[in-house]
């Protein structure tokens, strides 16, 4: 990323700074902080006469999907998961609309964000336990706020093999218009190349079907360390509900054990193993679901290229340290599939 764009990302214009103190009311912004810790939308700690609180300014999800989903903050709150609920504007609303962005106020949370492994053993399975209070929460709010009823049957998408070598190969002729390149193409030409080898060689693993096995629900739909504050060894905060959306619970699952203990190119397996069983003492999902949420995230890493097509097709290189970090990992588990799959569908 340029540092123009870095620029770009995180200034907020005087012009919309002055709205933003005069709809939420602030009084006056003694001094801003970008915080360097999100990836899609922008965020900074503002400090005002009144204390500090978080901004974010939100640039890839609808305005009204994400009013849908501060509605519902309270409601948790209420039922003791760790949340804040956002501060409103003067007309009540939760989302201030300014030259086109739309930007919501929260107070600020204390904590720290604590990544991959560096979460203790202990922690990782009350990490589970909190993943399914969150869920059984969420099912409460369904006609009580916001949230509309939980569909009867959800279905995934299982690209095909196909497809994923298409993309590869649109994203390779991508690489080379770019002549010589520089060390990110180097690393993206030669990875897209041993996709094609993965394909070709693990295509017949692929998941069956589109419709994924066990429960499904409301979910938090980003449920992962950059999202999350820790205190005093408690979770002291769940951040960002940008995502809020109905998925198969196993799905959440193993998302946030991969995001959270696939480091270094490696999964923790025991760290899995403890998170699951923390979700599992209060949701006992089945070893089948479990097992069929892995396959299908493996698949899609398999197939998935997010953040080659951010770089080559927006010009967004802020998540290129997670596509050679996620490469790694793919293909680490690819070798051990199995394994991994007995960690998440080890015994309730």
């Amino acid at each position: 990323m340029t540092d123009a764009t870095v620029t770009d990302r995180t200034h907020i214009p005087a012009a919309d700074l002055a709205e933003l103190i005069s709809a939420f009311d602030l009084g006056d912004v003694l001094d801003r902080r970008h915080l360097a810790e999100g990836l899609m939308n922008v965020n900074w700690r503002l400090e005002t006469p009144a204390g500090p609180f978080a901004l974010k300014r939100v640039t890839d999800v609808p305005l009204d999907g994400l009013r849908r989903n501060l509605a519902v903050l309270s409601s948790l709150a209420a039922d003791g998961i760790p949340v804040c609920a956002p501060v409103t504007t003067a007309s009540g609303d939760s989302v201030a609309e300014i030259s086109d962005d739309g930007y919501c106020l929260f107070p600020w949370s204390a904590g720290e964000h604590i990544r991959g492994i560096e979460l203790p053993l202990s922690q990782a399975t009350a990490l589970g336990a909190h993943l399914a209070r969150l869920h059984v929460a969420l099912g409460r709010t369904v006609g009580q706020q916001a949230l509309p009823t939980v569909p009867d049957t959800v279905t995934a998408d299982v690209t095909a093999p196909e497809r994923a070598v298409q993309k590869a190969d649109r994203l390779a002729a991508a690489v080379r218009a770019r002549g010589t390149g520089d060390t990110f193409d180097a690393i993206a030409a030669d990875a897209l190349e041993q996709r094609r080898v993965l394909l070709d060689k693990h295509a017949h693993l692929r998941p069956e079907g589109d419709t994924p096995a066990g429960p499904h629900g409301w979910t938090h739909g980003d449920f992962q360390f950059r999202n999350l504050l820790w205190a005093g060894g408690e979770l002291a905060a769940i951040l960002d509900w940008d995502r809020l959306g109905v998925r198969p619970y196993a799905e959440e699952v193993v998302r946030t054990a991969q995001v959270q203990f696939g480091v270094g190119g490696v999964f923790d397996l025991g760290r899995v193993s403890a998170f699951v069983g923390g979700y599992r003492s209060i949701i006992p999902l089945e070893a089948a679901a479990l097992a069929d949420g892995a396959r299908r995230l493996w698949w899609k890493r398999m197939t998935d290229f997010w953040q080659l097509e951010f770089h080559y097709d927006r010009n967004d290189h802020s998540c290129d340290d997670l596509f050679t970090a996620d490469e790694a990992l793919l293909h680490w588990w690819t070798d051990r599939l199995g394994l991994v799959e007995e960690a998440f569908a080890g015994a309730a």
